[in-house]
Formats: C-alpha cells, structure tokens, sequence
C-alpha cells in the first residue's frame, strides 16, 4: 500500500482534512515523518488489509495490547493474535466462551455497527472503534478509556448505593433516565413505573415550586417543592441538582431530601410559641400581638377589652384530686370560655389558672353581661372522671384606648382590676378605674422604699411570748417584723409583708429577722427559745440553710433554742427541695414547727411526711371555742393528736381569760395571744423575763386549773 493510499485511508475512515497533494515520486522519508507522527497520537491506531492482516499499527496500539505486541507483524492476522491472546489470559471477558466470543469479536470487524467496549486482563477499558477503507480493509481506533470507566463506576456506587434518593433527569424532555434504590423505596415506586416517566410524576399537582429550576443550568440549583408518593402521599421534598453528562445526554442528577417531618416539627414548634400545649388556647405571646395588631387596626370597633378571669378556688382542686384531675378542670374551663364567645373574641390562657378574652366593645353594659355569663358558666359543677368540683371566676375588665393605648398597658389595668374583684370578695367583676392605677404607684413606692429600710437597717424585730399554760413561764418568743416609717408611721405587717413576699425583699428581710433574733435570744436564759417564721420564697432561694447555719455561728445561740416556723404552703411546692432543706435544718438541732395548723386541706398527711416538733393551732379555732362546739373539737382533736404523736401544741390567738382555760382544760401545753402580752420591742421582752410573768400568769384564773 502506497503512502498517499495509506494517508487517504485514515482520512476518509476518521474524517480527518485532506491532506495535501504529495509531491511526485514517493519517497520513504514521508512514510517515516508519518509514522512518527501518528506513533505520537493518544490514540492506538492499527491498519488491517481485507483478510484482516496487520498493515500498520502505531506505538500507543502495542502499548495498550502489551500483552500481544511481541505477535504484531505484518501480514499476521488479526484473528490469530486475538487467539493467542485468549490464550494467555489477556480477554477476561472470553473465558469461558472463547470460540464464541472470537467469533462475535471478528463479526463486529467486519461489519461495524458502532463503538464496543473491551476490558484487558489487567482491568484496563479499551474503546474500540473501527471502519473498512475503501479497498476493503479495515482500520480501527483504540482509546484508553479505563479513568472514564472509573469515574462512571463511582457515579455508580454514588448513585445506586446512596441512602438519599437520586434521580437523574434529561434536560431536554425533563423525563427520569435513572433512579436509584433508596427513592424507589422512599417514593415507593416500581422501578418499571417511573424509568422514562416525567419527573412532574412524582411532584403533587398544582403545587409550584418555590423557583422553578433551569433543567439546562450549568451550575448547581436548589429550590424546594411538595412531592407525591405511590400512595399519593404528600411530602415537603428540599431538592439539590446538578448537571450531568448521561450516557451521552445532557442531564441533571437531583438529591430529593425529605424535610416533611423538620417541617411540620418546625410548625409545631412554631405553635407551640404562640399557644397554649394544655388547653389549645393562644398564650400570652400571642395575646400580646393580637394585642398589637388591634391597636394597629383602624378598622375594628370603637374600643376594645382585655377581661381577666382568674379562678377561684382551683388550687383547692389541684390540691385534692390532683394535678390530673385540675388539668382536666382547666380544659373544661378553656372549652366553657370559647362557648361563651362570640366568632370574633379572642382567648388566651395565661398560664397557670389565668385566662385573658379580647373582644370589642361597642356597648359597655354587654361587657358587664359577658363578664357574669363567664362567671355563671365558670361557677357550675365540673365533672372530672368520678369526682365533682365546684370553683368560681373573677374578672377584671379594662376597656382600650382610655384605659391603656398598647398591650401591656390595657393588660396592666385589667389586672388591676382583676386584684379589686379579687379583693371585694370574689366571684365578681370589676371595671378599672382610675385610682388603682395610683394605688399601684403608691404600691411600687413602697416597695423601693422597704428595700431602701432594709438597706438602713430601719426595721426592727418585736417578740411576743409563748407562755406554758399550766405554770404562766415564757417558754419562747416569737420574732416578728416591724417598720417604723419615719413618714408613713409605723407600717402593718399585713401591709408590707405581701410586699416583700411577691418580691425577692422576703429572703432579705426573713434573713434580717433570723439573724436579730438570733443575736437577741442568747442573751436570755437557756430555757427560752426564740421563734422565727419562714417564707416558701426563702426555701426557693436555696440559700436557706446556709442563712440558718450562719446565724447560728455568728450569734452562738445553741441550734436546739431556735425554732422555725413553716405553713402548709411551704409543703404544696413541687419540689423535694423543701423536704430536703427541713431534713437538713432538723439535723442542725433546729426545732421545725407549723403554724396555722388545721386551715390547710390535708395537714394530716403532713405530719406523716415530716416529723415536725409543733404544731400550732390557727387563731381562728381558739377564738371560737367559746361559742362554737365544732371549733372546741376541733382544737381538741388536735391536741389529742399531738399528744398521741408525741408533737408539742401551741394555740394562738389567746385574748380572754376564757380561752386559756378552755385550753388546758383540753390538755394544751401552751400558749400564745394578747391575754399575755402584744408584741413587744427587744427592751420589753427582757423587761418581762426580768419581772418573771410566771407571777402574772398566775393571777390569772385559768392558773387554778393548773
């Protein structure tokens, strides 16, 4: 074959340009330039005659079949290398099969249909691509296409064994060209069912997508859309895509990630913010915007209302059924609020036993009608499981712009309100006027001015004696706050000390107390012990009993001589910290006492949960013994279960003769009251222990019972 023959074969089989009309008189130097030049190409390059014998092959042809080169000869067939090859191991892909696969290999030889892919023994991919010439023989192309196979293998692992469902989609009809198993499952699609399907099969109608996306982008896109299952489940579907070469055919590969749960947990949690888990009503927050979104408005009624309600009682229900049983009561409550409402009335709980309702106003005296509809239906009896409840309902009103032009403002005065209806009895309504917002100044000046006394040390402590009925000794004093005004005069314990309890002023004046008392009672004698009340806020503060323990050292008064002194409500708290901080104060040697025994709801179960060292029995059955034999027994009762328990009895309230010996008549051991002595200041109690009172007490006529 003549050079110019062999040049116009490889250009005619691989369109290469025409080349140049070769000068007259071939010579070898051209056949050499070009074999030189086709040895350089990236391309294995072979020429076979038509019986398919070796012509001519280039370098990069005996590199990639290394394994056979040593055969490449001229005029040597094709066939028989192949042979040889198959032989030696150099085609994995004929074993078994060889003549079979040799003949399928020289079939498609002879007439190409197309690109084969052929795989070497030592895992290289060869792409083969041949052509006849125009005198009948053959020339073929050989590329190294092993890194694309690799490349296509790992799209492969990626795609096929990825936990995320993967689709990729043509970007010319937008129709699936592959899917991988993990959305066959998600979506729950057969895989004949969707291959070749639109991609629109598995998005839910009607639906448009956020941004829609550019199928033929060449960057990278993310837009989010609602997707359907097999089932025709709706899911919230975050989609990434990127684009692709497939098989040949622009494509996008797209990560579909399921974010319908985040979604509806980001919902909830949004709900959440705005209302109440419980009973399904707004919250506070959300009052407050609907608040603000009223106020915005210039559309709505003339005015608007906030009515708070607060329950009357409930803590009465959670004490005795239980949590359960008052959860279930304030359910009741929130569905007996909404049915009393009109379509535009807005409610909201609170929290706690608190509810708010927002309507608008366009008669006042229907405000007054709603507000006693409200407590009528609140006030009927609850069924709850197998047990009636019966609470009531107060109601503070105030009405906007007049009595408050923002939310919290309106709100303020409504409880103000609320407090009035609270204190002119309950289970009544009352309007906001004027003057409870300068009583709310007046009351917020109290309070910078007791924590200003406190800072002063202006307060002091007055004692007032518990007295042993059967000998008229002083057994103890009681170690009571008083605040010498030196403008408001001498202001009422009843007046600051709910003060100083809804403040954090309480843990610094109980402590204040503790510590004079302390400091005060080791200068009596070593009998006497000094009494000392505590508030729930100073267990809370979970300071308390480092307070005690340093007014102990600081005063060296001997731990046995002081008492404290808790209320029933100290034990309702939700938490093991009270019990746990009693335990501890009682392993000092303090001495634990409760007061105001027998006004509570389940005192008995107290004394079962605390071994507690006195009792003292409320006022309110002393001073009734006289005239009512349901207060005598009561008192009796108690004094009969201290005895039985071995816990000491204290009555309070004593203020007649009568009274006292009543008590010992029922074996009272002792006792406390104006019939011996009002609160006095440090000065007096000493002056009294000094006078010996037990020679007082013994003038009185309860003494002869002793």
């Amino acid at each position: 074959m003549s050079t110019a023959t062999f040049i116009r074969g490889l250009s005619r089989a691989f369109g290469w340009p025409r080349p140049a009309q070769l000068p007259a008189g071939e010579r070898q130097s051209d056949v050499d330039v070009l074999r030189e030049t086709l040895d350089v190409l990236p391309q294995g390059i072979v020429l076979l005659d038509p019986d398919g014998r070796y012509i001519f092959w280039n370098q990069r042809y005996a590199d990639i079949y290394r394994g056979s080169a040593d055969l490449f000869q001229a005029g040597v067939r094709l066939e028989d290398t192949l042979r040889i090859g198959i032989a030696r191991g150099e085609y994995p892909e004929s074993a078994g099969r060889e003549e079979a696969w040799l003949n399928e290999r020289m079939e498609r030889m002879r007439n190409p249909v197309g690109k084969i892919e052929q795989k070497l023994a030592d895992g290289r991919w060869i792409l083969i691509d041949e052509r006849r010439t125009s005198d009948g023989g053959f020339i073929g192309l050989r590329v190294d296409i092993t890194d694309i196979k690799a490349r296509e293998e790992s799209f492969r692992l990626l795609f096929d064994a990825n936990p995320v469902p993967m689709f990729v989609v043509s970007a010319a009809d937008k129709c699936i060209l592959a899917v991988n198993d993990s959305a066959l499952r998600h979506y729950g699609f057969a895989r004949t069912a969707i291959m070749r399907a639109p991609f629109s099969r598995i998005e839910w109608p009607g639906v448009k997508d956020e941004a829609d996306p550019d199928w033929g982008a060449r960057d990278a896109q993310s837009w989010t859309s609602t997707h359907r299952k097999a089932n025709d489940d709706a899911i919230d579907v975050t989609l990434f895509s990127r684009p692709l070469d497939y098989a040949g055919e622009a494509a996008c590969l797209i990560a579909a990630f399921d974010v319908t749960d985040r979604n509806r947990a980001e919902a909830k949690a949004a709900y959440l913010a705005h209302h109440d888990q419980l009973t399904g009503l707004a919250n506070r927050a959300y009052l407050h915007l609907r608040l603000c979104e009223l106020f915005e408005r210039h559309s709505v009624a003339p005015a608007i209302a906030v009515l708070l309600i607060d329950l009357d009682r409930f803590k009465l229900v959670n004490d005795t059924l239980g949590h359960f049983s008052g959860d279930k009561l304030l359910q009741e409550v929130a569905r007996r609020i909404r049915n009393a409402l009109g379509e535009q009335d807005f409610v909201a709980r609170l929290g706690g036993d608190e509810f708010a309702v927002v309507t608008g106003v366009t008669d006042v005296g229907e405000l007054g009608r709603l507000a006693e509809n409200l407590i009528e239906s609140l006030s009927m009896t609850y069924r709850l499981e197998s047990q009636e409840a019966s609470i009531g309902a107060s109601i503070g009103i105030a009405i906007g712009p007049a009595d408050g032009d923002d939310p919290d403002r309106l709100i303020r005065s409504a409880d103000l309100a609320l407090y009035r209806a609270k204190a002119d009895g309950r289970g009544t309504y009352h309007y906001f006027e004027a003057a409870m917002d300068a009583r709310l100044r007046e009351r917020r000046s109290m309070e910078v001015e007791l924590a200003a006394a406190l800072e002063r040390a202006e307060l002091q402590v007055f004692y007032q004696p518990l007295v042993t009925l059967s000998t008229g000794d002083i057994a103890a004093f009681e170690a009571l706050a008083r605040w010498p005004h030196p403008e408001r005069g001498d202001v009422p314990p009843s007046t600051f000390i709910p003060i100083a309890e809804e403040t954090n002023l309480i843990c610094r004046l109980g402590a204040f107390v503790l510590e004079r008392a302390c400091m005060d009672a080791v200068a009596w004698p070593d009998p006497i012990k000094v009494a000392v009340n505590l508030s729930p806020r100073q267990f809370r503060s979970g300071g308390l009993l480092a307070t005690v323990q340093a007014a102990l050292q600081k005063s060296g008064l001997p731990a046995a001589r002081l008492e404290l002194e808790i209320t029933e409500a100290m034990l309702l708290e939700p938490t093991d910290l009270v019990q746990s901080t009693l335990h501890a104060l009682r392993a000092l040697g303090v001495r634990i006492s409760m007061d105001d025994f027998g006004t509570g709801y389940s005192s008995l179960s107290y004394l079962r949960s605390f071994p507690f060292d006195k009792i003292k029995i409320d006022r309110s059955f002393v001073q009734e013994m006289a005239t009512s034999a349901d207060a005598a027994a009561i008192v009796r009762a108690i004094v009969t279960l201290g005895a039985s328990l071995g816990i000491q009895v204290t009555a309070e309230g004593i203020e007649t003769a009568e009274a006292a010996e009543l008590l010992v008549e029922q074996g009272c051991t002792e006792g406390q009251g104006f019939f011996f002595s009002r609160p006095r200041p440090r000065i007096e109690a000493d002056a009294l222990i000094a006078s010996d009172i037990s020679k007082v007490g013994q003038r009185r006529s309860y003494a002869k019972a002793g």
